[in-house]
């Protein structure tokens, strides 16, 4: 970017709009809560300019918020490669989210104890819009673990939580899901019909209980019940996941009484969203 661009872009910047410099305020606020987000999907990190063109936000724009950001620890910068990653700020204000939820103090000892009876992961989620997010999760003691990590963002139609989620969502909302979820196809088991991923969600409502068998990950399987409030309705969702190789589809579905008992047990201790 050239010199006399950057100027363009700040001056852009700094003309308030219509609205007043309030509005501009928390316009800047929005941003920067954007590139947080982008970033958030960025593992091993992105330079400026590449969140710059994710954002679609003139490069001195988002230099500057980055530089804010990282100011306050809500971002780390890395010099050798130039990439900015998620600091250790956001991190802190996650457990609060957590533990306020009772997602670490409250479920953790259920979910280890899930872990302990199956030796296979465990992973509480909750639905945020169209994903469902990994709120906690227990590995199991053996080598090969599961990747879907607290924080971790994914799929409603091709994961067994997800699943579990959309079934067992308020009326509306479920036929409202039903009828906008976009069906992406992860794997070449993922359904991707949307008539056949309503008659999968019924099944879903009718035996109380979702499966993943390499729907969402090849080489893996799950299945997942739901959290369900004093209506009757889900607010997270409770899962056994294990590789496919270790596990029938049978033997993973005859840990669904443990599942319900313990998402019995949560639905009662944990604040429902």
């Amino acid at each position: 970017m050239n010199q006399a661009t950057a100027s363009e872009d700040v001056a852009a910047d700094e003309n308030p709009p219509k609205g007043g410099r309030s509005g501009e305020r928390t316009d800047m606020v929005g941003k920067a809560l954007g590139l947080l987000v982008l970033l958030g999907d960025e593992p091993r990190g992105a330079s400026a300019a590449d969140i710059s063109r994710r954002a679609q936000l003139p490069f001195s724009t988002t230099y500057r918020l980055l530089g804010s950001l990282t100011r306050d620890g809500f971002v780390d910068y890395e010099p050798d490669g130039r990439r900015y990653h998620l600091g250790l700020r956001i991190f802190q204000l996650g457990q609060r989210v957590s533990n306020h939820h009772g997602f670490a103090g409250t479920a953790l000892p259920v979910l280890r104890r899930v872990t302990e009876q199956t030796g296979e992961a465990t992973i509480l989620s909750v639905r945020d819009g169209h994903h469902h997010l990994t709120v906690n999760k227990v590995d199991g003691p053996q080598m090969f673990r599961v990747t879907s990590d607290p924080g971790h963002l994914g799929s409603l139609s091709t994961t067994a939580v997800g699943k579990a989620l959309v079934a067992f969502a308020e009326d509306a909302e479920r036929e409202k899901l039903l009828a906008e979820l976009p069906l992406e196809p992860l794997t070449e088991k993922s359904i991707t019909d949307r008539d056949a991923f309503r008659a999968d969600i019924e099944l879903v409502r009718r035996r109380g209980y979702a499966v993943m068998d390499e729907e969402n990950e090849l080489g893996m399987r799950a299945v997942a019940v739901p959290l369900l409030n004093h209506q009757g309705y889900a607010f997270a969702s409770l899962a056994t996941a294990v590789p496919v190789f270790r596990l029938s589809l049978e033997a993973l579905v005859a840990h669904v009484p443990l599942l319900q008992e313990a998402a019995a047990e949560l639905a009662a201790r944990l604040p429902q969203r």
